[in-house]
């Protein structure tokens, strides 16, 4: 862990303490830290703009009114994670949030437009970008978790194991095969 990441992890649970005694603006605090963060989680879990921006304040909400349910025995943003992991999960199973999910099937990440000509390998950049997306988009729902966690988050496996609720051995393996399954996914798409 780098001294940032130390500074970061130290300074969450410093904010969780004083959010636990009712200090909003430290809560506020933990909101800007982590915000794109969980959104962006979110995105990659559930693949539509709009309803990781309701899960990310979904699991904000949830983190405010149970703050004090965390006790420190993991670090803030593993037992934030995990709120955002079983948001994204409920909403998943949500009936109603299937069938809307399959009237925007196949729905192409939001882009933001510029005016500008893209060289060509910010051209290749931003398609190798959107495959992986898509790739990523079309795993199982607990491959697919565990690939955001550590691949784009970086978290370890110990905190995977603690997000997830599933044991290492498990989360290296559903790892493993996802890998495999994006690859073979990436050559057929002849990337």
């Amino acid at each position: 862990m780098n001294d940032e990441t130390a500074n970061t992890v130290n300074g969450a649970e410093a904010l969780a303490a004083l959010a636990q005694r009712g200090d909003c603006d430290a809560f506020d605090a933990l909101i800007l830290l982590y915000k794109d963060k969980i959104y962006n989680l979110c995105y990659r879990f559930l693949g539509v703009a709009a309803d990781a921006e309701d899960a990310a304040q979904d699991c904000f909400m949830k983190a405010y009114t149970s703050i004090n349910q965390f006790r420190f025995q993991s670090s803030f943003s593993t037992w934030l994670y995990r709120i955002a992991v079983n948001t994204c999960k409920n909403r998943l199973k949500s009936f109603s949030w299937r069938n809307i999910a399959r009237l925007f099937a196949g729905e192409e990440p939001p882009e933001i437009s510029d005016s500008r000509p893209l060289p060509d390998k910010q051209i290749e950049k931003a398609e190798l970008s959107k495959a992986v997306e898509k790739a990523i988009a079309g795993l199982p729902a607990e491959q697919r978790i565990v690939v955001v966690l550590r691949d784009i988050e970086g978290l370890s496996y110990e905190e995977i194991s603690d997000v997830t609720g599933l044991n290492q051995g498990t989360v290296k393996s559903k790892l493993s095969r996802a890998r495999n399954a994006l690859r073979d996914k990436l050559k057929a798409m002849a990337i």
